[in-house]
């Protein structure tokens, strides 16, 4: 039975939460805390297979807990308990580069806390959590890495001009997906030949912020997908939270097409549906990459698409995966061609479908 500490500054929220973890024969919550300095106490003197940590607290917030994890060289596997506003999923994202693994989004009441989709989404992702093979590192990717890896980068563009054809990159990803994409977004290089497509398990309004933090690390220009959008190369599209994002044919370009609709493999947007739109697509060949999460999204679209495109899948190595699910389900089903360190997913992508 896997141990878990709360931290929360909400009393009502702490026993709503408790009441759900142990209503999971998987989960017993050992420890509850009512701030960050509580829970760095614990944290100092225990270990707790997760950690469900909230971010607004008085005393000492989840961010500045975080830190002080990172300062103490305490190594933790933290879910964070979010809020939806603009400013909470900024600080979100914040929460993600200080080394927590995943986040859920909170609803601002405690009673909503108690309907069976927050329940399941819940368990699903702190299952995730403790289960992940290790605290995330706390180090975000910082420019000088990005600057020290575009140097590898160069050198592998130069024999990527020579590739020939239209082509797409179409990236999925789930827990550990924003941290795994800033490892290879900001490797790629401008004049890349190519549009990427990607579909990170996210809910709504945080795609946005994850979007605008991938822009600024990067050479290439990254944006939250809007309807309508036509794909251009050299852009990153990560598709809304939320909704089903799908590529069609649009008086003949490829655009972005929204559609709402039930959760597929439980998860909205499901990349098994961006993979299946581009079986009608006129790309030439589609390059797959498969990186870190739970479950198995991209293993039935791939396979799909497979069956009528050229394609070429990269599938993220295990050790380097916060969560190996994703990855190894379509590995399991044969479908990979290529197993490759996160580090080095970006040169893979560039000698794959070239530069201009």
């Amino acid at each position: 039975m896997k141990k878990i500490l709360i931290i929360d500054d909400s009393a009502l929220m702490r026993t709503v939460l408790s009441d759900i973890i142990n209503s999971d024969s998987r989960f017993q919550v050992a420890d509850k805390a009512k701030d960050g300095i509580e829970g760095l106490e614990l944290l100092k003197h225990n270990t707790y297979d997760a950690v469900v940590l909230d971010i607004n607290m008085p005393r000492m917030d989840g961010i500045t807990m975080l830190k002080e994890l990172h300062k103490n060289g305490i190594k933790a596997k933290i879910m964070m308990a979010s809020t939806d506003t603009k400013e909470g999923a900024k600080v979100t994202m914040d929460a993600l580069d200080l080394g927590a693994l995943d986040f859920v989004h909170k609803p601002d009441r405690a009673s909503e806390c108690k309907g069976e989709e927050f329940c399941k989404l819940f368990l699903n992702t702190l299952s995730a959590v403790a289960n992940s093979k290790a605290p995330g590192s706390t180090k975000a990717f910082s420019f000088d890495e990005v600057k020290e890896s575009r140097k590898v980068v160069e050198l592998v563009t130069k024999s990527a001009s020579k590739i020939t054809g239209n082509r797409i990159v179409a990236i999925a990803s789930s827990t550990g997906g924003p941290r795994a994409l800033q490892s290879v977004i900001p490797r790629l290089p401008k004049n890349l030949k190519t549009p990427v497509v990607i579909v990170q398990h996210m809910p709504e309004g945080f795609t946005a912020s994850l979007a605008e933090r991938l822009d600024s690390l990067s050479e290439v220009h990254v944006k939250e997908a809007a309807e309508g959008d036509v794909l251009a190369p050299g852009t990153v599209y990560i598709s809304r939270g939320g909704k089903h994002m799908h590529i069609i044919k649009n008086a003949g370009k490829s655009v972005i097409h929204y559609m709402d609709g039930p959760t597929r493999e439980g998860v909205r947007p499901c990349a098994n549906f961006m993979y299946e739109s581009l079986v009608e697509s006129d790309y030439d060949e589609i390059c797959c990459v498969v990186m870190t999460g739970m479950g198995a999204d991209g293993t039935e679209g791939i396979k799909n698409l497979k069956s009528k495109k050229k394609v070429h899948v990269i599938g993220q190595e295990e050790s380097t995966c916060t969560v190996y699910g994703m990855p190894k389900s379509v590995a399991t089903a044969g479908l990979v061609d290529q197993v490759v360190k996160l580090d080095d997913i970006a040169q893979e992508i560039i000698m794959n479908v070239g530069v201009n």
